[in-house]
């Protein structure tokens, strides 16, 4: 298949990109480079730098040539920033994907698989199923939901099938990609720049919510993982078909066993200070991923904390400065 894949330059949108490649398939990929890294496309893609606000350059782009179907990572995603800057969100993520949505239809491409999250989720001491309560906490989300609403209607009204797969926590790395922001705000690159000495400490946001040790409760998914699913996906999309599909591994890990567990992997004392929570931050989403694995046959292959953590440890420390 032919792919138009948006934030291909990105920590997940690389990863995909390199899958598909290594998958037989052609890929085009459109980013920015805000906050992605040209170093990070792989290697036989064809790469457009542009921003998805160029309306009209990206419906050139998509009639360039008969795509088969559009992959959409391209966002902002700093749960904390979005607090900050909801306009800076609701422009990138909401309105420059509908604007996405209008050049699918013009140029008749008919399936788009997303890059969604679950930070769509209201925060719940269950395991969280594709239809349990709605209700973001932080407007990333919220921009997170939209798209899946505009989705929805663009499959009535023209046909668009679409797969929205909501992650729970990408973590980890592969030998040649690994998460590299700037700023960094997520915690296990956060936890390994300790470790290498670029950070005096670990902040632990909150220490009062209510859960087992007081931090948030996350569940994390391996890149590789998070990767496969979205081929798997893309291979059962259909025009005028809906997917909505959880992605981790069922188990929840609070920040302080993140924290202990990079202690073991990386043999650093990682010292640690709890500071005030952040806002947006919700207390516990964890997820049930049943339904993927039932229907497409998916099942994460590294669920276990520790081997996320040294994969991205491995990434981190033979690249210390991410793709510089």
């Amino acid at each position: 298949m032919k792919i138009f894949l948006t934030g291909g330059a990105g920590y997940i949108g690389s990863a995909a990109a390199a899958a598909l490649l290594e998958s037989g398939h052609q890929v085009t990929v459109f980013d920015s480079l805000v906050t992605g890294h040209r170093a990070a496309v792989p290697d036989g893609a064809d790469f457009i730098e542009a921003d998805l606000g160029d309306h009209e350059l990206v419906f050139e782009a998509l009639k360039a040539q008969p795509y088969d179907a559009v992959m959409h990572f391209a966002a902002f995603a700093e749960a904390g920033e979005s607090m900050r800057e909801p306009g800076k969100y609701f422009e990138n993520n909401a309105h420059h994907s509908l604007w996405l949505l209008e050049a699918c239809v013009q140029a008749e491409v008919k399936r788009l698989v997303y890059s969604s999250s679950a930070a769509v989720y209201v925060t719940s001491d269950e395991l969280l199923l594709e239809d349990a309560r709605l209700g973001p906490s932080n407007p990333y989300g919220q921009t997170k939901l939209m798209v899946e609403g505009l989705l929805d209607w663009y499959r009535r009204v023209h046909g668009i099938g679409y797969a929205a797969l909501r992650y729970f926590n990408a973590a980890g790395a592969l030998a040649d990609r690994g998460e590299a922001h700037a700023p960094e705000s997520h915690l296990i690159p956060l936890v390994l720049q300790v470790a290498l000495g670029q950070r005096p400490e670990v902040r632990i946001f909150g220490g009062d919510y209510p859960t087992s040790d007081g931090t948030c409760i996350r569940d994390y998914i391996h890149l590789s993982d998070l990767v496969s699913a979205h081929l798997l996906a893309l291979e059962a999309l259909e025009p005028g078909s809906q997917m909505i599909y959880n992605l981790g591994n069922g188990s929840g890990f609070s920040v302080r066993q993140v924290v202990e567990t990079a202690r073991k992997v990386t043999g650093h004392a990682l010292p640690a200070t709890d500071t005030d929570r952040r806002a947006g931050d919700p207390a516990r989403l964890v997820a049930s991923s049943e339904k993927i694995r039932g229907e497409l046959g998916w099942s994460p292959e590294y669920s276990d904390l520790e081997h996320i953590i040294s994969s991205a440890w491995e990434w981190h420390r033979t690249h210390p400065q991410g793709y510089k």
